[in-house]
C-alpha cells in the first residue's frame, strides 16, 4: 500500500525530449525557444516527412539552422538532437520537418548551393550532461567579458553569451551604436576562457526580444512571444493608418518603432486605393473645401475651408467626393458639399452603438444644477395672497409685499425705484419750461417798451 502511496504522489519525471514548464522540448528556457515553434499543418500528409530529409533545429537567442537528416532518423518536433558544428558538435532542439521547411528554407532565401550540415544522432545523457555544464558557465563568462571590454575602452555592451553543445566554442552577443574593433577583445577571450570566440552584433529589437516585457497593449512583447524574424518600420506605415506621429506613443520599449505598426498597414494601403486623391479641391457656390483627414475603415473624408486647420469641416463620403469632382470638372459647382444620400451623424452613430455601447464621453458633459425656486407653503390663487384667497380680509400693501418671492420683491423694487427717478427728471423738465417762458414773456415785454 506504501508503494502505490508512493507513486500516486510522486510526480513521473519529465524525459529527455521535453520541457519542465511546458512538456514540448528539453530547452528548459520557454521564453526563448518554445515561443519560436512553427506549426507544422503538413504533419499530418502521408509521406511528409520522407519526401524532404532536411530539418530546421532552433538554438538560442532565436537562432536557427537547417541540417540535412542523412542517417534517415525518425525525427519529430521537440526532439533535442547533436548536429554538426564546426569544430565540434552542438545541440538543438528540431522545430520542423518535412515539406514545411523547404517553404521555410525559401522565406529565409537560403541558397541551394549552400553548405548544409548534418545531424549527428538525438542527443544522448552524456551529451545533455556536456551541454548542461556549458550552459553553466555562461553567465560568468559574460559577466568577465563585460569588464574586459570595459577596460580596453571599447564602446558596446555584451548582452548574452551561447556556448556550443560541446563547450569548445562561445558566442557573444553585444549591442554597439557605432562600428567596433573587437580584434584585441578576441584574442583576449580566447586567452582567458580557452575557447573559439564568436563576435555577433545584435540590434535593439533583438535585445528587447531577449530580455522580454509587457507591452503597452497588456500582453507580452511580440518580439519575445512569436516574432522570430524582424522587419524595418518607418513612419509611413503610421501616415498610412493616420496615427499621430508621436515619438512616445509609436516607440516600443527598444526605443524603435512599434514591430505592430506593420501588421496592418497592408490593409490601410489596399483600401486607400479606392479612395480619390487627397490633393484635389473641391469648389461649392459659396467655398472652397481642402481635405483635412481621412477615416480609412470608415470610409469617411474630412473636408475643411482651410489647408490644415479644421474651419467648417464637413465629412462626407468617397463616393461623394466622385461626384463633386465630377461636377467641378464640368464646370458645375454643387450647392452644398455634404448631399442628400450621405448623412454622417447617422453613420457614426451606427458605427459606435454596434454592439449596443454608451458613449465614452457620457459622463464629460456635466449640467449644472438649476437652483431651486422658493415657494410659499400656502397655496395662492393667480394674482391674490394666500389670505384673500380663503376669503380673508384683503392684506395691506406692506402683507403683500413680504408674501412675494425675492425675486419679485427686488423686481417690485426696481420697478419704484425707476418711476421715482422718471417722475422727478418730468418735474425738472417742466420747471425749466415754465422757467424758459417766464423768460421768453420778459424779453417780449421789454421789446415792446422799446
Amino acid at each position: 500500500m506504501d508503494d502505490i502511496n508512493k507513486q500516486i504522489t510522486s510526480p513521473e519525471p519529465p524525459s529527455t525530449n521535453q520541457c519542465v514548464d511546458c512538456g514540448k522540448c528539453g530547452c528548459g528556457d520557454c521564453n526563448t525557444r518554445c515561443n519560436l515553434d512553427s506549426y507544422n499543418w503538413l504533419a499530418d500528409v502521408p509521406g511528409g516527412k520522407n519526401d524532404f530529409d532536411i530539418v530546421e533545429v532552433h538554438f538560442k537567442n532565436t537562432r536557427r539552422g537547417y541540417y540535412r537528416n542523412s542517417a534517415h532518423l525518425d525525427l519529430k518536433q521537440g526532439d533535442v538532437v547533436a548536429v554538426e558544428a564546426n569544430p565540434g558538435h552542438d545541440i538543438g532542439t528540431v522545430a520542423l520537418t518535412g515539406n514545411l521547411v523547404k517553404l521555410q528554407m525559401k522565406r529565409t532565401r537560403l541558397r541551394p548551393d549552400a553548405e548544409i550540415l548534418r545531424v549527428f544522432r538525438k542527443a544522448k545523457p552524456t551529451d545533455l550532461e556536456r551541454f548542461e555544464q556549458a550552459k553553466a558557465k555562461e553567465i560568468d563568462t559574460m559577466i568577465r567579458s563585460r569588464k574586459i571590454a570595459k577596460d580596453l575602452g571599447l564602446e558596446m555592451k555584451i548582452g548574452d553569451v551561447e556556448y556550443q553543445g560541446d563547450g569548445n566554442k562561445a558566442i557573444f552577443y553585444y549591442i554597439a551604436d557605432g562600428r567596433v574593433d573587437f580584434r584585441q577583445l578576441i584574442k583576449v577571450l580566447a586567452d582567458v576562457f580557452k575557447i573559439r570566440v564568436e563576435m555577433k552584433q545584435i540590434g535593439a529589437r533583438q535585445e528587447a526580444g531577449r530580455i522580454g516585457g509587457i507591452g503597452p497593449c497588456g500582453r507580452p512583447l511580440c518580439c519575445a512571444s512569436w516574432m522570430s524574424t524582424f522587419v524595418s518600420v518607418a513612419t509611413s506605415a503610421a501616415r498610412y493608418q493616420e496615427v499621430s506621429l508621436n515619438p512616445q506613443k509609436l516607440a516600443g520599449q527598444c526605443a524603435k518603432l512599434k514591430c505592430c505598426i506593420n501588421f496592418e498597414v497592408d490593409t490601410y494601403v489596399e483600401a486607400s486605393k479606392s479612395l480619390p486623391k487627397r490633393e484635389i479641391v473641391l469648389e461649392t457656390k459659396d467655398k472652397t473645401y481642402y481635405h483635412f483627414k481621412t477615416d480609412i475603415l470608415r470610409g469617411e473624408m474630412s473636408y475643411s475651408t482651410e489647408k490644415g486647420v479644421p474651419v467648417d469641416l464637413v465629412t462626407i463620403s468617397p463616393e461623394r467626393v466622385y461626384e463633386v469632382i465630377a461636377l467641378n470638372k464640368q464646370g458645375v459647382k454643387p450647392e452644398q458639399l455634404q448631399g442628400s444620400d450621405f448623412d454622417a451623424s447617422a453613420a457614426r452613430s451606427a458605427y459606435g452603438d454596434l454592439v449596443g455601447q454608451d458613449s465614452i464621453s457620457r459622463f464629460d458633459n456635466t449640467k449644472k444644477k438649476k437652483k431651486k425656486k422658493t415657494r410659499s407653503t400656502k397655496p395662492q390663487t393667480a394674482g391674490k395672497p394666500a389670505n384673500e384667497a380663503a376669503g380673508d380680509a384683503p392684506a395691506n400693501d406692506e402683507t403683500v409685499v413680504k408674501n412675494r418671492p425675492p425675486r419679485d420683491r427686488d423686481r417690485e423694487r426696481r420697478r419704484s425705484n425707476f418711476d421715482a427717478k422718471a417722475s422727478k427728471l418730468a418735474n425738472y423738465n417742466d420747471n425749466r419750461r415754465r422757467q424758459g417762458n417766464k423768460r421768453g414773456f420778459n424779453r417780449n415785454e421789454t421789446n415792446r417798451h422799446h
